[in-house]
C-alpha cells in the first residue's frame, strides 16, 4: 500500500513504499510532539532528517539532527525522536527487516499513555 497517511498525537506518518523486508515512510512530528521510547525485536531503521531539529534519544543518549543528517538505529535499541521546535520536523524512516509491522513496536514510556 502506498502513500497511506496515519495520524497520531505526535503527528502523522505517511508510507511512500511497502515492499518485502523494507518499508519507507515520511514522517511528520508536530511542534512539541514526542514518540514513545521505544525498541522493536525484528526491524532496524535508518532516519534522514529533511527539515526541523530532531531531538533523539539512542539508548539514553541524546543526539540532535538537523536536515542533511541520519542516525542508524539497530534491532532492539531503545529510541525515541521529538520536536521541541515551534515548526515541524520531518523525516524519511526506512526500515529493514524480517518484519515490519506496526505490533513490533515495544513501548517503553510514552507520554501519551499508549501500550
Amino acid at each position: 500500500m502506498y502513500n497511506m497517511t496515519e495520524q497520531r498525537p505526535w503527528g502523522q506518518y505517511e508510507i511512500l513504499l511497502d515492499a518485502e523486508n523494507t518499508k519507507v515512510k515520511r514522517i511528520t512530528v508536530n511542534p512539541g510532539g514526542k514518540l514513545s521510547y521505544q525498541y522493536h525485536n525484528r526491524r532496524f531503521e535508518h532516519w534522514i532528517i529533511i527539515s526541523g531539529v530532531a531531538h533523539i534519544t539512542l539508548e539514553d543518549q541524546l543526539k540532535l539532527k538537523t536536515a542533511g543528517d541520519s542516525i542508524y538505529i539497530p534491532v532492539l535499541a531503545k529510541h525515541r525522536v521529538e520536536n521541541q521546535q515551534d515548526y515541524p520536523l520531518v523525516f524519511i524512516e526506512v526500515q529493514t527487516g524480517e518484519y515490519l509491522g506496526e505490533d513490533d513496536i515495544v513501548r517503553i514510556e510514552d507520554v501519551y499513555n499508549r501500550i
